[in-house]
């Protein structure tokens, strides 16, 4: 990874609809070229896709909620699949110490809430926090070097 490449993918963590001409000229490249860098980061993986952020709350939803799991005995595989169904959750991760899985999810009200949590509990123990506002929010992944 070069220095090129982190600057343009600072571009794209940016605005990821920002041309490959806008790219190059901040980076003093072609267009071509920039293109072509950017099709081999996409091809190893280091860029791994483009998205589109929608605020929930213009759709909405009224919660967002930060609720960790601890799975019953033998829950846990059972729950990792079912988790991919609920459309109120916008990140899960499986985490290491007493809880399982952390979810950040998006939810309409506080009955939607009760009726989530309702579902999550024939898995495990659940513990909810709600969240108040983002402090860093999609913050660009920069180098290591």
């Amino acid at each position: 990874m070069d220095s090129v490449n982190l600057m343009i993918l600072k571009c794209l963590q940016e605005n990821a609809r920002m041309s490959n001409s806008e790219i190059g000229r901040r980076v003093g490249m072609s267009s071509p070229a920039v293109s072509e860098r950017i099709k081999k980061m996409e091809d190893a993986e280091i860029i791994e896709s483009y998205t589109t952020l929608i605020s929930p709350f213009k759709l909405g939803y009224q919660l967002k909620a930060i609720i960790t799991l601890r799975a019953f005995m033998g829950m846990l595989k059972p729950f990792l699949e079912k988790v991919k169904t609920y459309d109120e959750v916008v990140n899960c991760y499986r985490i290491t110490g007493n809880e399982n899985i952390v979810m950040e999810v998006v939810l309409k009200n506080q009955k939607h809430l009760e009726t989530f949590i309702d579902q999550l509990i024939t898995y495990g123990e659940t513990k909810t926090q709600i969240v108040l506002s983002h402090v860093v929010k999609h913050s660009e992944i920069k180098s290591t070097n």
